[in-house]
């Protein structure tokens, strides 16, 4: 089951450390909230990939951090997370918290939407950094 969460890069050179950890780190998460996992993709990528996606798929003409493309069903959480490991570079230093730090809370947000959590509303988006907290605790 652990091959099921895999790492890709598109148009960037960044190469995720500690695979094995993260992967079952995500995996325990995804468990916590009584789901399966099927076929997860992560995908790292630069600002202007991810902007382009975000014209092309969602209509919005913003950068963004991370969008979350959700194949779901059921119990069973599948999709791709695409993650512009620039933004996470920037937003990292923007709240002081370092690269690996920002990307770990950007890719189990991403993992987080698979399992049905939103964050549109202001209640819904609390609730999303909750779990995104409960799952950073968990990280060794």
């Amino acid at each position: 089951m652990a091959d099921r969460i895999n790492f890709y890069r598109e148009d960037v050179t960044y190469r995720l450390r500690n695979i094995r950890n993260i992967r079952s780190w995500m995996l325990h998460c995804i468990g916590q909230q009584k789901k399966q996992t099927g076929e997860v993709s992560i995908i790292f990528c630069s600002d202007d990939y991810l902007y382009n996606m975000n014209l092309e798929y969602l209509d919005h003409d913003t950068l963004t951090d991370v969008i979350t493309f959700d194949y779901s069903e059921g119990d069973t959480i599948s999709g791709d997370v695409f993650i512009s490991i620039e933004r996470v570079r920037e937003n990292a230093a923007l709240y002081g918290k370092s690269l690996g730090e920002e990307l770990k809370r950007v890719m189990i947000h991403g993992i987080m939407h698979l399992c049905g959590y939103k964050d549109k509303t202001r209640k819904d988006a609390a609730l999303m950094r909750r779990k995104e907290e409960e799952c950073l605790a968990l990280f060794v």
